[in-house]
């Protein structure tokens, strides 16, 4: 259940360079040089290491990136990636610092509601998960991560019964051999 919902809620949200503002640069400096990758290395590789199951390396690598994050797509971006790195550590308090950070500075950003939510299921605040879940399906209701940590919220919350129940009383009466 756990290792299935870590895996959706690590996201990376680069802004690519516009094609005007490449050519522009272009026609005022007759040496400038187009570099085609991210932008923010350490916030990209950290991306790729959380993605890879490397946590802890990710975590390190996209506070790096925070550091020099350009505008507010790439800050954004780490702060989720943060939430959802600590979530993988196991470390709670720490997600919910970064979860909340970028929910301070974005209250439409969806995967911020995602992966708080994920962090109260795993702290068993299951109020504060479903109003978190609540939010974040209202600004994106389609979204697979989404269904995912609603389904984990209601295996959590309320698990279903099985409905048949073997009777193996028979079996066992048979394997008890008759004395002699």
């Amino acid at each position: 259940m756990f290792s299935r919902l870590i895996i959706l809620v690590c996201t990376l949200l680069l802004a690519p360079l516009s094609w005007s503002q490449g050519t522009d640069r272009i026609a005022r400096d007759p040496n400038a040089q187009t570099v085609i990758g991210p932008r923010n290395i350490p916030l990209d590789d950290g991306a790729k290491a959380l993605l890879a199951g490397r946590d802890e390396e990710g975590v390190e690598l996209t506070l790096q990136g925070l550091k020099f994050a350009q505008g507010r797509r790439e800050h954004e971006a780490a702060l989720s990636n943060l939430c959802a790195g600590y979530v993988k550590l196991g470390k709670y308090d720490e997600a919910l610092k970064y979860c909340n950070l970028l929910l301070a500075r974005n209250d439409k950003n969806w995967r911020g509601y995602n992966n708080r939510a994920v962090v109260y299921i795993q702290m068993k605040q299951w109020e504060k998960a479903e109003q978190d879940l609540t939010k974040g399906e209202a600004l994106n209701p389609g979204a697979t991560t989404m269904k995912v940590a609603r389904s984990i919220y209601m295996d959590a919350v309320h698990p279903v019964r099985p409905e048949i129940e073997i009777d193996d009383r028979h079996k066992a009466a048979e394997d008890v051999s008759p004395p002699e």
